[in-house]
């Protein structure tokens, strides 16, 4: 039997104050709390930035040649966890499911938080991050121009764009709460905000045309996104020679783990919510079933694009690919990291088919953390396993990461919790509009 998307038959007057009136009630404890302590690690991390900016690179773990390591471990890391929220609005929006409903502004804030953490970490890396804007193509009377065969300003405009539609269209998703807590929000000053953000909604017939219209371009237009952005990223790995990089398969193989990490991470962030906003009939048991089996999916891909990388290394019959895969990543230094990749990425998420295991929202929830550990260990694996085992064995040498680098990904983490803390506190993390809607439609088709 099909779990329903809804649970009970709820008016539109009990949705609305159910799901809007979390933005105006007092915080609790366990908020205050959490709002501290990510607090105090998104203070960790501006201080990293400041003595990294004041001090150099140098205070990180880079070395030669391993000149690439914790910042684009990152930054990949960061870029991937944003991609699922696109794919559940934009993707789904446009195939009609439904079931979308109850978890796209989730996926959505996440995206947006995320690739805020990603675009810290190559701006950083440049070493001189105050001559940023000169990856950007604007006209210059000093004839600075962006070196277009480097991967870095089509990075930046990836994920510039990337970021902007993203925004564009999780705000547009948000119209019309906005009109709804501007009728109902307590205080004339909270009204009067609502009511600047809202731009004028008032449900008329003319507004929800315009609002179907723009919300489905923008979809179409974020849908490739997904696609071109993380393969971008994947190009500044693929085009280089080094053993473990210079591969094909690189662009989907890419694109399918981002994926597979954001779904993750989705679970990661709604299980709790779900439980302490007591969300239970409207965020129901087919929505976590169903990002359950995505992740699954998506975890098969990326395990089958394990098995291409191994066997391309082999059958390309070059020495230095065939050492990569099969002596330095298993038996090499970080050889833990890549044990952990393969037990979090392989072998943890063939329990999600087990419905039992789908049912149990601590194992689940479990299940989340433990792929994001295995597809940040992912990108360690890719970046610095690759390049402390190059060509020459005179030139090898290990890399271990400085507190600077551990301090500024906690600090990310803790900063993209925050963030996730104001969102929701400040906006409703349920579509109500689009609840209601579906609710209609529920009951039309039952009666």
């Amino acid at each position: 039997m099909t779990e329903p998307l809804l649970l009970g038959r709820p008016t539109d007057a009990s949705l609305s104050e159910e799901l809007l009136s979390v933005v105006w009630k007092p915080r609790s404890r366990l908020w205050w709390a959490a709002f501290a302590l990510t607090g105090a690690g998104t203070a960790m991390l501006a201080f990293t930035v400041l003595y990294t900016i004041t001090t150099g690179i140098g205070v990180w773990g880079n070395n030669i040649p391993v000149g690439w390591a914790f910042g684009i471990i990152n930054f990949v890391f960061w870029v991937g966890i944003g991609h699922a929220g696109t794919f559940i609005s934009a993707i789904l929006l446009l195939l009609e499911q439904r079931w979308r409903t109850s978890i796209n502004r989730f996926a959505e804030a996440m995206t947006l938080f995320a690739v805020i953490q990603a675009g810290l970490y190559p701006l950083l890396h440049l070493g001189r991050p105050w001559f940023a804007y000169w990856l950007v193509p604007y006209p210059s009377t000093l004839e600075v121009w962006p070196q277009f065969k480097s991967a870095l300003p089509w990075d930046a405009a990836a994920i510039f764009t990337y970021f902007t539609v993203s925004l564009v269209f999780w705000y547009v998703g948000l119209v019309p709460d906005f009109a709804s807590l501007r009728d109902r929000a307590p205080g004339r000053g909270r009204r009067v905000v609502y009511g600047i953000l809202s731009l004028g909604w008032r449900g008329s017939a003319r507004d929800y045309r315009h609002y179907r219209l723009l919300y489905g371009l923008l979809a179409g237009l974020a849908t490739p996104l997904v696609v071109s952005v993380h393969s971008i990223v994947s190009t500044d790995f693929a085009m280089a020679l080094v053993p473990g990089w210079h591969a094909t398969i690189f662009p989907p193989f890419f694109v399918a783990g981002a994926i597979f990490s954001g779904f993750a991470m989705v679970l990661t962030l709604l299980i709790p919510a779900r439980r302490i906003f007591r969300l239970g009939n409207v965020v129901t048991q087919r929505h976590i079933d169903n990002l359950s089996k995505l992740t699954l999916v998506t975890a098969l891909i990326v395990t089958y694009a394990y098995i291409i990388e191994f066997f391309a290394a082999w059958y390309s019959g070059s020495d230095f690919e065939i050492y990569q895969y099969f002596v330095a990543r298993p038996t090499g230094p970080g050889a833990s990291v890549f044990w952990a990749q393969m037990v979090c990425n392989v072998l943890v998420p063939q329990l999600l088919w087990s419905s039992r295991v789908r049912r149990n929202m601590v194992l689940l929830w479990i299940i989340s953390i433990l792929v994001n550990v295995g597809m940040w260990a992912e990108r360690f694996v890719i970046i610095v396993m690759s390049l402390q085992r190059e060509f020459i064995p005179s030139g090898w040498h290990a890399y271990r990461p400085t507190w600077v680098d551990v301090s500024m990904f906690v600090g990310t983490i803790s900063f993209f919790m925050l963030l996730f803390l104001i969102f929701l506190r400040l906006f409703p993390f349920i579509p109500v509009a689009e609840v209601k809607e579906l609710n209609r439609e529920l009951g039309k088709e039952e009666h």
